[in-house]
């Protein structure tokens, strides 16, 4: 079976790890094929990790506005593979997408790793985005939780697949002895406890909140440390507020690091804050790390972080929860230890690549065998109005 695949990808992320990971699983049974945006020479960094690991991946040289030759690049590409099914990943690739799809007469899917509503802009991509809904032949969520959201769209429930995020465990193997280290040089006076957290400061990932926490906890437990990795438009704000609380030396911003694979390890307790998630590769990260997490019962998050077995839930945006379940944490090492060893079994056990390769073939198969939905812009617009 062929599969293609495409994308917009501005940096190598989170879900270009999950396309990347599909891919590798895949290699003994399907030919897949990767197709990407330009993105001013953004995806360039995606493009070289997939033909590393020996999958056929091209950079499209036609983009938005130009639809038209955008579509034809898309659907010369789908030709040549001879591919099978086509999987969409975000808004334009939604767009473009269904209409080469069409065009050559091979099936379409959507898949739905979550929504922001960052800005107004973001917002209006993702209305585009559940539009397009409407047009493909399955929609595939990462989670139960995102899932939820879309069948709210009034889309047929048999349309829409929950084929959850995964996590490559060999990325966790042998940890590291240098890096606990390395993490603790990063402070003026060492630490004895380390909290740490990792993800875009935009404000749907609420790391404001937890430095509202951090100043809880670190006035409770004075030798806690944490690290914040990850760069965006909160930053400046958060590091007035550390100014402000006088925590600039306790709770630091080092900026995005790409291996984090290797200090997850080291910290004793991982927080997600966010208010919205699809099903966040943070939170299998650092279960596959063995480190307890504390995160935001939002999303597909709950799926991931089982409160009292791998860590703790707390309610979006409370920080004096989230600072409290820290603490509980920090205070007791076998807990720590314990929630760790869970978080890794239930990775192993319900978030494996292979796993999710089995269900993709699956949906693809399925798909081959039946009549292809015929769509046009008038159902797409109609359908969200409940016009169809």
């Amino acid at each position: 079976m062929n599969l293609a695949h495409l994308t917009a990808s501005p940096f190598f992320g989170g879900p270009e790890r999950q396309m990347l990971g599909l891919g590798v699983a895949l290699q003994d049974r399907c030919r897949s094929t990767y197709l990407s945006f330009a993105e001013r020479g953004l995806a360039r960094p995606f493009l070289d990790q997939l033909t590393r690991r020996g999958l056929e991946a091209h950079e499209l040289a036609a983009n938005f506005p130009r639809l038209p030759a955008a579509v034809e690049e898309v659907a010369a590409h789908l030709r040549a593979a001879r591919a099978d099914v086509l999987f969409c990943h975000g808004y334009k690739a939604d767009v473009v997408g269904w209409r080469a799809a069409r065009q050559i007469g091979v099936p379409v899917v959507a898949v739905s790793r979550g929504w922001t509503g960052a800005t107004w802009k973001v917002h209006c991509y993702e209305w585009v985005d559940r539009l397009c809904f409407f047009a493909m032949d399955a929609v595939v969520c990462v989670s139960e939780g995102q899932a939820r959201r879309v069948r709210k769209l009034g889309l047929p429930r048999r349309q829409v697949r929950v084929i959850r995020n995964s996590i490559d465990l060999d990325r966790f193997g042998a940890e590291d002895p240098h890096a606990r280290t390395e993490l603790e040089s990063l402070f003026a006076r060492k630490p004895r406890r380390l909290v740490g957290g990792a993800g875009r400061f935009s404000p749907e990932k609420g790391f404001p909140v937890l430095v509202e926490a951090a100043a809880e906890v670190c006035r409770a437990y004075p030798e806690t440390g944490f690290v914040l990795f990850g760069e965006g438009p909160e930053r400046e704000k958060m590091e007035q507020r550390l100014r402000d609380l006088g925590l600039a030396k306790r709770v630091l911003l080092p900026g995005f690091r790409d291996d984090l694979d290797r200090l997850l390890p080291a910290l004793d307790v991982v927080v997600l804050p966010s208010f919205t998630e699809g099903l966040p590769n943070a939170a299998l990260e650092a279960a596959a790390a063995q480190t307890p997490i504390v995160a935001t019962a939002v999303g597909g998050t709950p799926e991931v972080v089982r409160d009292g077995e791998n860590g703790f839930l707390v309610p979006a945006g409370e920080a004096d929860i989230m600072a409290e379940r820290i603490g509980r944490l920090l205070a007791d090492d076998k807990m720590r230890r314990q929630m760790g060893m869970r978080g890794r079994r239930l990775v192993e056990k319900e978030f494996s690549f292979a796993g999710q390769a089995d269900a993709y073939v699956e949906l693809a198969a399925s798909l081959t065998r039946t009549p292809r939905r015929r769509c046009t812009m008038t159902t797409i617009v109609s359908a969200p109005l409940g016009l169809t």
